[in-house]
Formats: structure tokens, sequence, C-alpha cells
């Protein structure tokens, strides 16, 4: 390697150019032969630079999100869910939602994919670079329970508040007291105007005070995540039981 271009690397990783930079040389040698001009050289350096962040960016955003596994949109079998349209799946896939800060309310029985959506729609908001924090109801609450008094609470509270789409599965899954109802309104207060909330559950908005325990707290929520929103029922048998694994095969 010439002196010039170890001193080109070097200024390339001061400058933060570091993807770009580990394949110069080769980029190089291959202009050699096929002596492109030198904006053409030059868009393919930094097309790769780009490239790359973004594939970094997106995989630390991924990361970020805790997603518990990974569904796409394209995993979502619109012939086991008849109450969507392919029609309304696009809509929701297009994210104009998203970024005009509409909540989505998942709502059906278990099993009939409520969840594998709102991943699929979380992954989807990823790779368009938005942030996305995924949460189960049972965990968020204990995160906000614990937040003044743990460090790591408080990081992932602060993750949450600073998402521009926050995903909270199983919102009915268990019923909660006032106080951590309380909780629960605060963060949705802080999230209110400010970012996209999809929330699952098994039970309607009508049911919810049942659950919260407190019926001032619960209209105070339902204004605030009901005000722009589109509610999604979601029908039908569980997916899980139709397709349940067996030890005995068909036999």
């Amino acid at each position: 390697m010439s002196t010039e271009l170890e001193q080109l690397k070097t200024d390339m990783k001061r400058l933060k150019i570091t993807e770009a930079a580990a394949v110069v040389e080769e980029r190089l040698h291959n202009a050699q032969l096929k002596e492109p001009s030198y904006l053409v050289f030059l868009m393919e350096l930094v097309q790769h630079e780009i490239k790359k962040r973004e594939e970094k960016q997106s995989a630390r955003l991924y990361k970020l999100a805790s997603f518990p596994e990974y569904k796409t949109l394209d995993d979502f079998d619109l012939s086991e869910q008849q109450s969507l349209s392919k029609k309304q799946l696009t809509q929701l896939r297009e994210l104009i939602w998203l970024e005009q800060a509409y909540n989505l309310i998942l709502l059906g029985p278990p099993g009939v994919g409520k969840t594998c959506l709102s991943i699929g729609l979380g992954i989807e908001a990823v790779s368009r670079g938005y942030r996305v924090t995924f949460v189960q109801m049972d965990e968020l609450i204990r995160l906000l329970k614990t937040e003044e008094i743990s460090r790591n609470s408080r990081a992932k509270i602060k993750r949450i508040v600073g998402s521009d789409l926050v995903i909270i599965d199983d919102l009915m899954f268990m019923a909660i007291d006032r106080h951590e109802a309380n909780l629960f309104f605060q963060l949705i207060n802080k999230l209110y105007g400010q970012a996209s909330v999809i929330i699952t559950s098994n039970k309607g908005p009508e049911d919810w005070g049942d659950i919260l325990g407190d019926p001032a707290i619960t209209t105070a929520i339902l204004d605030r995540l009901i005000h722009k929103s589109e509610v999604i029922h979601l029908t039908g048998d569980s997916y899980r039981l139709k397709h349940r694994q067996t030890i005995f095969g068909n036999n």
C-alpha cells in the first residue's frame, strides 16, 4: 500500500467515513481496470458509505425495539384474517398514520394475529428509520413502578418516551391497581401528540375501566389514545390452535 493511500484511509477515518475507507483500496484497484470517470468513482464510494450506515442504523434500531420475534408484514397471512383487506394492509404498510401521529388499537380474541400485525408494522417502521419500542403491558407496568429506583428501568422508559412508535402488547391481559393505572396514564400523556401508539387487546375500550380500576383515569387514557386513532377488529379462530403442532403427526 502506498503512503498516499495510507494517508487517504487515515484521513477518511478521521472524517468518520469508515465504511468507504474500508473499501477504497479495492475500489481504486477496480477503477484502474474499468477507468470510470472521477464522478462515477466518487458517487459509488459515497453510495457505499450511505448504504452501510443505513444498514447499521437499521440493525441498531431493530435491536433497541426489543421485538419478541421477527415477523414482517409479509408473514401476516390475510387468508387467515378476513376482517382486514389487502387494501387496508397496504394502507397500514405505507405508515402515513405514523407520520401523522395516529394510534392503532388492535382488538380481537387470542391468536388472531394482533401481535403479529403489530410487530410487522413495527419492523416496517424500523426499516424506514423510525424509533420503535415493543413492550408487553406487564413489563411496562414493572418498568413504570421501578423507574425511580432502577437505572435500567429509567433508561428503558426514556427510550419508550423518545420513540416514534410504541407498541404495547396485551393491554388488558392483567388487572392493575389505581397507582399503576395512574403511572400508565402519565406515560400515555407524555406520548400524546408526540408518538404513535399501537395497542393490542382482547377487550374493547368499553371494558378497559374494569381492568384499569379507576373510571376517571380510564376516561383520561381513552381520551388521549382514541382522539386520533384507528380501531381495527380482528376476528376468526386462533391461528395457533388451528395450526398447532402435535407429537403424534397426522395418523
